[in-house]
């Protein structure tokens, strides 16, 4: 007998909880899952909802088929998912949301490649191709599209819905994930899918219905979480990514700092008339900006090595980086290049040369 477990992260849906959790029980009556003897347990996780979603999921839960875990505090979609990972005894843990947005029967069309062991994951979604759907927000369409494409820019994937609800895992793959995962509310959807991509787990993705709501009918993710999503995806997933994605993230960070050094020694020239002074104090201010954003997006923070010997190397660093960007910014103003083009030129060679160091020197990737 195989088990199917379906994580529910609940959040003020007493109007949908209880029809959604019906319609998972009812799955087991469906000839697919009679034929392939596949059970359901169903694990409910309540995060802290202020409104009956938790009374209603207490009545109904037995502990058997239905197993009921709260949060005494709101932590999050990603951190209720979590809490049911961990929990979820099923050979194959799926997620399904208590809004009525998705339909349990397609859980039909996503345990087929797993049961014929063709993929360890499967998505489903929302944009592959249907008969019919509910239109609703086309902004809130082109995010996740966008995401999408960031995601497989970074990942190599080729989905088509990272931000669906829709993820089915072999019980292997998200224990081994679950532990891993950081993110407490909508960035879990890229982080998890970042992690699927550095196990090399076998992908597959099908279409599934999806019948969305409105803000007014309770639909939660907003602007901000798209944003955070997307810095999920580069803080998780730009220190695996194929190098060229990398740089041209480092291009970013590097254009960041070469203005954070342009503009520092612009003002500087203003208040101290020493050059050389001047240079040195915009190199560092530049070069404490790109080391934060390295941190924050693009590398892992003592990848390899502890912190004093990450600190040691990142000095080694500035001396080198600083020496070449001295002698570039002097050598072109002797020669009449001016401050500004000076500066402007040595910050591009700065860029160039910081990302080899960053990459393969001070941040990289620990020995297996």
């Amino acid at each position: 007998m195989k088990k199917l477990s379906l994580i529910v992260p609940i959040y003020n849906e007493e109007t949908t909880l209880l029809n959604t959790v019906n319609k998972i029980i009812e799955l087991e009556k469906e000839d697919y899952f009679k034929k392939n003897l596949i059970e359901i347990e169903v694990i409910l996780v309540d995060d802290c909802s202020n409104d009956k979603s938790k009374e209603i999921a207490e009545k109904i839960s037995d502990n058997n088929k239905i197993k009921f875990f709260t949060h005494k505090k709101n932590k999050g979609k990603g951190a209720a998912l979590k809490t049911g990972f961990i929990q979820a005894t099923g050979d194959y843990i799926g997620i399904q949301d208590a809004d009525n947005e998705y339909d349990p029967k397609d859980y039909i069309k996503l345990l087929k490649p797993l049961l014929e062991n063709k993929a360890d994951v499967c998505f489903g979604s929302r944009y592959l191709k249907q008969n019919t759907r509910r239109v609703l927000y086309f902004w809130h369409t082109c995010m996740n599209k966008f995401l999408t494409l960031l995601t497989n820019m970074y990942t190599n994937l080729d989905i088509t819905d990272m931000e669906t609800c829709y993820k089915l895992f072999k019980k292997e793959v998200i224990k081994e994930i679950a532990p891993k995962l950081k993110e407490n509310r909508f960035g879990f959807e890229p982080e998890v899918t970042i992690q699927v991509a550095k196990g090399n787990w076998r992908v597959y993705e099908t279409a599934i219905s999806y019948t969305p709501r409105t803000y007014e009918e309770g639909k939660k993710i907003k602007a901000k979480d798209g944003l955070r999503a997307m810095y999920c995806i580069f803080h998780y997933g730009a220190n695996t990514a194929p190098i060229p994605m990398q740089f041209i993230l480092y291009l970013f960070i590097g254009g960041i700092s070469a203005i954070a050094n342009i503009i520092s020694f612009m003002i500087l020239t203003t208040i101290f008339n020493n050059l050389i002074l001047n240079i040195a104090i915009a190199f560092f201010i530049s070069a404490f900006v790109n080391y934060i954003l390295c941190i924050l997006i693009l590398f892992r923070h003592k990848a390899r090595w502890n912190s004093a010997m990450e600190i040691i190397t990142y000095i080694i660093t500035l001396i080198i980086m600083g020496t070449i960007d001295y002698y570039t910014t002097l050598g072109l103003i002797i020669i009449g290049c001016g401050n500004f083009w000076s500066k402007t030129i040595s910050s591009g060679v700065g860029v160039l040369g910081n990302f080899l160091l960053r990459k393969y020197f001070v941040f990289p990737e620990k020995l297996k």
